[in-house]
């Protein structure tokens, strides 16, 4: 890096600190040449590991660079921490060290961009506060190797503090994933009592810090302290580096572009509560980027993945159709008005400069494979409108109440059971009568906030997608599921064109609280109807918490889905319940 340019990111990030802006990178830059000089006085040698409260992380690794993060805890204006990156996790080679300076407007975090490494390493971090004679846990990462043959990778998403232990982080601090992709709801928004709160949650001390709802930039630094004091989330950032992006919730629930349904006018500005949430985000989740509001970017991991992390979330997505706007007098469903705007052209989740960029990523990689990290599923979760019906009715009750009765549960299972009789049918060319067709053929999208609500630009997607090898992830539903992505060609012929693995939560509820299912066999039964109603779905798990770790080589990818058997208890046990291979 040229002094010329490290002079422009000081003025921007001194520039925007003086106006209250927010910062364009929050990220310390350090090149071979150009490290802050350690400090002159020799490092004490009795140290102690105080003040550094929420741990230490890395992220967004390359052949040739890491972030390093922690953050300390000071009442002081503002205090200067030494770093050092060894090839020895007792620091005897130290390959790069410096010093930098962090203040309360950065809420005395500390992310250094260490550049200029070499490929292929196994490195150990920690920083060092000289005048507290004070030291930081020993952290772990890498560099990826310049050419691979096998990459694994863990996913996660929706990791919810009051709904339990995060047990689920530390399977994945102990897996042999290379690196973990976090896909979003890192942190949720929610005040106490709200969304999250269970029967476990004051008993395990997970209640809300803060308690109330987050809106001002106090509030969002708050929960991320919380979170970050988790010791089960301090390990796995110790032990791996994460790659991440934000979904709904680092916000508020349901963010598009200007707005979110869980942000009412008498919340101030959501413009200002935004900036607020990406800024806490940026302090305390560093990302490659020099905006901290553009978070899409990509990693070539070893010339075998071309990982491209998508933000369908913040930076363009136009906001969600909801079947409320287009319910009839009687109850019935304005159609032609649904298909309209739901195909509409100008619809759009990315946003036409990130769907450019995006499009650009796929047609320029030579890797072997394209691996799309993003939020939201993809694939088509087509159910019939009865059905749909059947589950929006179950959820007002639910909401209501509290609970589902069993007239309503009974009818719903039975509704299930007759559609899926009928569907096994069709499969097995049984001929059907009219009536019944046209009850598993008149189908709906059960998610509009996921490309399901998004239909003409995902065929713009998956036609970018035919001829490469594709593999998409998603989180966000709190359920695990494993879909083809599947298109009709220009011959009128359905063919898959990527597949989708998506990821359960790391503790927030799945469908057997939304829907109030209970027992295993209720559960068994639901999973194996929804399977069989959604055409291009292979696997569903509606009730357990875990994530997915999928295994790279040059012929496949093996995603094997993860589970542990509690969030409400520090005793638990981890099982591998499916191995699902998608070859080239």
């Amino acid at each position: 890096m040229n002094q010329k340019t490290n002079s422009r990111r000081e003025f921007i990030y001194r520039s925007l600190l003086a106006t209250g802006g927010v910062m364009l990178s929050a990220n310390f830059i350090s090149c071979k040449n150009d490290d802050d000089t350690a400090p002159s006085g020799s490092i004490p040698e009795d140290l102690t590991e105080n003040n550094f409260d929420y741990g230490v992380a890395s992220f967004d690794p390359t052949s040739s660079q890491v972030i390093i993060w922690t953050r300390y805890t000071t009442e002081a204006s503002s205090v200067a921490i030494t770093w050092q990156i060894s090839t020895d996790e007792n620091f005897e080679d130290i390959l790069r060290s410096g010093e930098v300076t962090t203040t309360a407007d950065r809420d005395y975090t500390i992310a250094v961009e260490v550049q200029e490494l070499d490929p292929s390493q196994k490195l150990y971090y920690r920083f060092i506060q000289i005048d507290d004679e004070t030291v930081s846990p020993v952290g772990e990462t890498i560099t990826f190797p310049e050419n691979a043959s096998e990459v694994t990778i863990a996913i996660c998403s929706c990791s919810n503090f009051p709904a339990g232990l995060f047990n689920v982080y530390k399977e994945m601090a102990n897996s042999n994933a290379d690196v973990i992709v976090h896909l979003g709801d890192y942190i949720y928004e929610y005040g106490e009592g709200e969304y999250g709160t269970n029967d476990y949650t004051t008993a395990l001390g997970r209640t809300h810090s803060p308690s109330n709802e987050l809106l001002e930039l106090t509030d969002y630094r708050t929960r991320y302290k919380q979170y970050r004091s988790d010791s089960n989330l301090q390990l796995a950032h110790q032990k791996k580096p994460f790659i991440c992006v934000w979904d709904d919730h680092e916000v508020a629930n349901d963010t598009y572009q200007n707005g979110a349904e869980n942000h009412q006018s008498d919340e101030g500005s959501f413009d200002n509560r935004k900036a607020a949430a990406i800024q806490a985000y940026s302090e305390y989740i560093a990302v490659r980027t020099e905006d901290a509001a553009k978070i899409y970017r990509s990693f070539n991991i070893g010339n075998l993945i071309n990982l491209i992390m998508l933000d369908t979330r913040i930076i363009g997505r136009d906001k969600q159709l909801s079947y409320y706007d287009y319910l009839n007098a009687d109850g019935s469903i304005n159609a032609a008005g649904f298909q309209s705007d739901l195909y509409d052209t100008n619809r759009t989740v990315l946003g036409t400069e990130q769907r450019a960029w995006f499009l650009n990523e796929l047609s320029s990689s030579a890797t072997t494979w394209q691996v799309v990290g993003q939020q939201v599923l993809m694939g088509k979760m087509l159910i019939p409108m009865e059905l749909l019906l059947a589950m929006n009715s179950m959820l007002v009750e639910l909401e209501t109440y509290g609970s589902v009765s069993d007239g309503t549960f009974s009818a719903f299972t039975t509704l299930m059971t007759e559609l899926v009789t009928i569907k096994l049918k069709q499969q097995n060319g049984i001929p059907l009568t009219t009536e019944e067709t046209t009850r598993i053929e008149t189908v709906a999208p059960y998610n509009l906030d996921a490309w399901d609500g998004y239909a003409y630009e995902r065929e713009v997607i998956l036609s970018a997608f035919e001829g490469k090898n594709v593999v998409c992830l998603a989180g966000d539903t709190h359920n695990s599921w494993a879909t083809a992505l599947t298109r009709v060609d220009s011959s009128g012929n359905k063919i898959q064109v990527a597949q989708e693995f998506a990821t359960t939560s790391v503790s927030s509820p799945g469908f057997e609280n939304y829907l109030g299912l209970a027992g295993a066999e209720v559960i068994a039964g639901f999973e194996q109807a929804i399977t069989a109603l959604i055409d291009d779905l292979s696997y569903v798990d509606a009730s357990q918490r875990g994530f997915v770790k999928i295994t790279f080589t040059t012929s496949d990818a093996t995603a094997e889905y993860i589970y542990v058997d509690s969030v409400f208890s520090e005793s638990y046990t981890p099982t591998t319940e499916n191995q699902i291979p998608y070859s080239i």
